[in-house]
């Protein structure tokens, strides 16, 4: 076999069904393999687009995506997409074209060094140097990729090595790595002090986490929660661990989260943390409160997160699946105590602010989004990008299922929700996926739509207009004495001409009467669709960041 072959093989071995990638000299043996497999090879338009296809796939398979690219800027065009997968624990395996062996370090055409480059945010990397390695590494790849905390595993392949010859020898579908040892079960002595915490604390509060999600633990953790009434908010990437119409959760946490949560973490006197990275943006209204007051347990798989940001009183390394099959059972006849339950509820009637409904010459978004969540129901992914569209969608959007959410929460990157939500469909094709963006980030990779074209791939683009970067001008409203710079996008296309060109059917939607008759146009079929959605520039992200009250839209 070529080490080519090889490679294709051994991903079929592992399962994979697609990969998302775009061709150069460098890895096109491999692409050239794939036509004679059963690996359906999807072209896109950018290698950045490859990876946040290959991390929607992922997300929604549970299994790593796979995504090429040929060296140097080819590859280099997937760092964004690696460092986002990173950031997420997302799994995936990044398949990458290398000068021939007796270029390397001599500054040839399209050489980098991307094992080097992508060293800080792959989960492990592998520079290939003897072709007889590809069975091997390439499994090895998949099995540290989808164990442990999921996340990227980058593997560099020469070319010269892709071409050449080799008597294949098949390999071990279980690898044993040198080095690389998954966790036993959890502590039953850490354990017991947790249930032992609970049962102490007046106010206790779980913050859900996207660890809670990793480990397929959405079951375990529901049925906790519903015995023992513990309230719960989460982190961005927890949303939809608790539904979110569960009478105990309070919403998101954090500088962009609800009112009701922020107060919540607050007044809590022990938090329990369940697969979180406690960001900045998670503990920005409570760090101080925790960190001085109050008791904190932190379970999470990898332990070199546990201590990094807010150092527990009870740290708990393991899965949290087996976490909780160890902790249910020491907690089967408690429940949170009444005045703390009703405490609870007081503070998430307090902050509930009513929606904007009448007709003010845009949409309130936050309204829009909370109709799509009810014709919508359980049915449909939602992706987004990042920025006020974000935000609106994770505190008024409903999710019942985390996998339908389709976000990047850890490095905010723009561009990500429309090639995301391609992945996805790809992956599901018989299920609707939404991509909810705003106008500017949906201009970062807008030429994906290409790729829905060419290879049928269905995605309902919902596109917030307010001709500007909305967070960004709302943050040089709050701090920057409204001196707003760098945010208008004036020059940007005609959005519904632009689906035309790509025969996309499209729609626009003015006023909140018109919200509904919209959305159920945009789902009349199962084709793709572009909603442009008119916005207000002035309408705030949410109802934590600030106190103040914005502009009238005349006032700039």
């Amino acid at each position: 076999m070529t080490g080519a072959e090889m490679v294709v093989k051994s991903l079929e071995k592992n399962g994979v069904k697609v990969v998302f990638g775009y061709p150069g000299a460098a890895n096109c043996p491999i692409i050239d393999r794939l036509s004679f497999s059963s690996i359906k090879h999807i072209l896109t338009r950018n290698e950045q687009g490859a990876a946040h296809m290959a991390s929607g796939y992922a997300r929604v398979t549970k299994r790593a995506g796979v995504c090429t690219a040929t060296s140097g800027p080819g590859a280099t065009n997937l760092i964004t997409g690696i460092a986002t997968a990173y950031m997420d624990s997302v799994p995936m395996v990044a398949l990458t074209g290398q000068v021939a062996m007796p270029l390397i370090g001599k500054d040839a055409f399209q050489e980098v060094d991307i094992t080097g480059a992508t060293l800080p945010f792959v989960k492990h990397s592998y520079l290939i140097k003897d072709g007889l390695d590809i069975p091997r590494i390439v499994n090895e790849a998949f099995h540290i990729a989808e164990t442990g905390r999921p996340g990227p595993v980058l593997i560099d392949f020469p070319m010269d090595l892709l071409k050449a010859e080799y008597d294949y020898t098949d390999v071990d579908d279980s690898p044993v790595i040198r080095g690389y040892r998954l966790l036993g079960k959890p502590s039953e002595s850490q354990i017991k002090k947790v249930a032992d915490a609970i049962k102490e604390a007046q106010r206790p509060l779980i913050l859900a986490g996207g660890g809670i999600v990793s480990s397929d633990a959405v079951d375990e953790f529901r049925l906790l929660v519903s015995s023992s009434d513990i309230p719960v908010v989460s982190t961005m990437m927890g949303i939809g661990v608790m539904k979110g119409s569960d009478k105990r959760y309070y919403g998101m946490l954090g500088s962009h989260g609800t009112r009701a949560a922020n107060a919540l973490a607050n007044k809590a006197d022990l938090v329990i943390v369940m697969g979180s990275r406690l960001g900045d943006r998670t503990t920005a209204h409570c760090m101080k409160s925790i960190t001085d007051k109050k008791k904190l347990v932190h379970i999470d798989i990898d332990p070199a997160e546990i201590g990094k940001n807010i150092q527990p009183r009870i740290p708990v390394v393991g899965d949290i699946k087996d976490v909780l099959k160890q902790l249910s059972p020491l907690l089967s006849d408690y429940k949170t105590p009444d005045t703390w339950r009703k405490e609870a509820d007081a503070l998430r009637q307090k902050y509930a602010q009513p929606l904007v409904t009448e007709d003010t010459g845009t949409v309130n978004p936050k309204y829009f989004l909370k109709i799509l969540s009810e014709k919508m129901g359980t049915d449909a992914y939602i992706s987004t990008e990042v920025g006020q569209n974000q935000i609106w969608t994770a505190n008024y959007y409903n999710f019942k299922n985390p996998r339908l959410f389709l976000t990047s929460g850890g490095f905010g990157t723009m561009g990500y929700g429309l090639p995301a939500a391609i992945g996805a469909s790809s992956a599901q094709s018989e299920k609707t996926v939404i991509s909810v963006m705003g106008d500017g980030s949906f201009q970062m990779n807008l030429p994906e739509m290409g790729t829905m074209c060419q290879w049928d791939i269905p995605v309902k683009m919902v596109v917030f207009r307010n001709n500007r970067l909305g967070m960004v001008h709302e943050h040089q409203f709050l701090l920057y004495k409204t001196n707003y710079q760098a945010v208008s996008l004036d020059g940007s296309p005609d959005f519904n001409k632009l689906a035309e060109a790509y025969g996309i059917k499209n729609g626009y939607v003015s006023e909140n009467s018109q919200i509904e008759a919209a959305i159920d146009e945009m789902m009349k079929d199962k084709e793709s669709y572009l909603l442009v959605v008119e916005v207000s520039p002035f309408e705030p992200t949410g109802d934590s960041l600030n106190d103040k009250v914005l502009p009238e839209k005349g006032d700039n």
